[in-house]
């Protein structure tokens, strides 16, 4: 029996492209002589499709292109995610269903027995979790088909009361398949790997996986998809964010083989215990040109504007986009104040030279004079401040998006999470943003993915990446000023956000009491500016903004 595993980039919502997608994919998957061809989970409307499908028009516009599919699939057969009315007059209204389609006629639907309803995941909210299961037959192989979080074995019943796999291995498969939509994080490919190769030899059958890949606004999907034989090898898998497509070869005795050799994925844990800035940096810097070049095509839009300070985060933030968009399509504003330093300018004016991207001077001393001017009769006889260097940054956000209207771009954010989390930003000025590329990378992240972006040439001059971290809205101006290194600011932060642990257990772990309680007052003092702020690129277990969902007006835990 041969098996394809399709790895496709849909869009939400769009479900003309969508099916042509999957039609390209089955006529794929017929000129290989397949078997069976499967697509990821809720292939036909695109993951997550939140409320639209609350709209009853919905769910019936997937069921008639879910129709049309089924026509394509005359000789193979078919297995596409798929939302579908609840034909039971109790529960929820919806199911996340799995259809398996074969010779041209829908056969049966599998649907999702759990339904997560953490961090970004949302999904009791629309679905209703399945109860029963069965177990389809191709070509007398026996297949046990489980959606995304049905085959976590290793959840146990922390989160869910029904474990999908047991019910299913009373049926002895012979294989198992999942559809998946697996989002990406930094941590995510080791545990679902690990993940699925114990459930191999837990059951001692096959598993195939297929997940999806592509951007949905913040949300970030590496695709990974693999098989694993019975004895729970890895015997193929697909390019983390590339579209493709993985032939597997399943014996009579249940070996397995497949076209593509295994592809490399980093063998050893992720130390949640501490916090390692280089942790697969390379599928960090996928994972950001994907949701930049997603974001942009699935919205409809070519090109982007940024501010380029000269220092590393727009640096960073720059070289991507240009990558992303191609350099013809990225515009960057260079626009010193009184406080911004020579080398500043000139680093940026460096970096558009090297990149090759259109970018433009305007110096904003005369515009913020005449804003102190106006505002002479608050601000006389009162020493400079805050307001003083808020209005620096608004003044940018202002001509920034004055540029992005005239030009139709979209304006980069450039924030990082060190800065979002301590609130170490101005609201409407530079936290102003339609996508926030950096805003899940923490400081010393940054300084990673600069590096590798320079892996093979300095494309980001040296001396961005040498000089001290400064906003330039004072003189002499540092981050340090406010805040500790970045060596030691980042862990905290990372217990605190990521391992959500409290101050009191931080300092068990971190040596730097006289920074702890401070650092943790300013995240939760700033919780405020966040909710503000625009959608993130999320590639950590735990980002800012719709992974982590908190109070503004809150006491907080000591």
């Amino acid at each position: 029996m041969k098996i394809t595993l399709a790895q496709q980039n849909y869009h939400i919502g769009n479900l003309a492209y969508n099916e042509s997608k999957i039609v390209e994919g089955i006529e794929y998957a017929k000129r290989c002589g397949s078997d069976l061809v499967v697509f990821s989970e809720l292939a036909v409307c695109g993951y997550p499709p939140q409320d639209l499908i609350l709209f009853d028009a919905f769910i019936d516009e997937c069921h008639k292109a879910l129709m049309r599919i089924a026509t394509h699939a005359k000789g193979i057969a078919v297995l596409v995610g798929v939302p579908r009315f609840n034909p039971s007059e109790t529960g929820k209204r919806l199911l996340n269903s799995a259809c398996f389609i074969q010779d041209g006629e829908i056969v049966s639907y599998i649907d999702k027995t759990r339904l997560p309803n953490y961090d970004i995941f949302d999904e009791s909210r629309y679905f209703e979790p399945a109860k029963q299961w069965q177990i389809l037959n191709v070509k007398g192989i026996k297949m046990g088909v489980t959606i995304c979080e049905d085959i976590w074995d290793d959840i146990g019943g922390r989160l869910y009361e029904t474990d999908p796999l047991s019910n299913i291995s009373s049926f002895q498969p012979d294989l198992i398949i999942n559809l998946s939509a697996s989002p990406f994080d930094y941590t995510h490919q080791y545990k679902r790997n690990e993940t699925i190769r114990k459930v191999s030899q837990k059951y001692g059958c096959a598993v195939m996986y297929c997940n999806a890949i592509g951007a949905h606004t913040n949300i970030l999907f590496d695709g990974d998809s693999r098989a694993f034989g019975k004895d729970g090898l890895l015997v193929g898998s697909l390019p983390s964010f590339e579209e493709g497509y993985l032939n597997v070869t399943m014996d009579e005795k249940g070996n397995v083989s497949s076209d593509v050799t295994d592809n490399d994925i980093q063998k050893n844990n992720f130390s949640l215990h501490g916090f390692q800035p280089d942790w697969n940096i390379d599928l960090i810097h996928k994972a950001l040109i994907t949701g930049i070049k997603d974001y942009f095509g699935k919205m409809g839009f070519s090109k982007a504007i940024l501010g380029s300070s000269g220092g590393i985060d727009s640096a960073v933030v720059l070289a991507l986009a240009v990558e992303a968009l191609g350099k013809d399509n990225v515009i960057s504003l260079m626009m010193p104040s009184t406080y911004s330093s020579e080398h500043s300018v000139a680093d940026a004016k460096q970096l558009s030279e090297n990149l090759g991207n259109e970018n433009h001077l305007v110096p904003i001393l005369e515009i913020h004079n005449a804003f102190t001017s106006t505002l002479d009769f608050q601000f006389r006889n009162t020493q400079p401040g805050l307001a003083e260097e808020n209005i620096q940054s608004r003044i940018r956000g202002n001509l920034l998006m004055a540029m992005a209207n005239k030009r139709g771009a979209v304006l980069l954010n450039t924030s990082n999470k060190s800065e979002l989390a301590t609130g170490y930003g101005t609201l409407y000025g530079d936290m102003a943003g339609g996508i926030s590329v950096l805003g899940d990378c923490y400081k010393l992240q940054v300084y990673e993915l600069a590096k590798h972006i320079n892996r093979n040439e300095d494309i980001i001059p040296v001396n961005i990446l040498t000089k001290a971290p400064s906003a330039e809205l004072r003189p002499d101006q540092k981050d340090t000023d406010s805040l500790p290194e970045y060596d030691v600011l980042d862990p905290i932060l990372f217990h605190y956000i990521e391992k959500q642990i409290s101050p009191s257990e931080i300092k068990n772990h971190i040596d730097a009491p006289e920074w702890i309680d401070k650092i943790i007052r300013m995240v939760n003092a700033n919780e405020y500016k966040r909710h503000q702020f625009c959608p993130i690129l999320r590639i950590s277990p735990k980002s800012l903004g719709s992974g982590r969902k908190m109070p503004i007006v809150a006491k907080f835990p000591s």
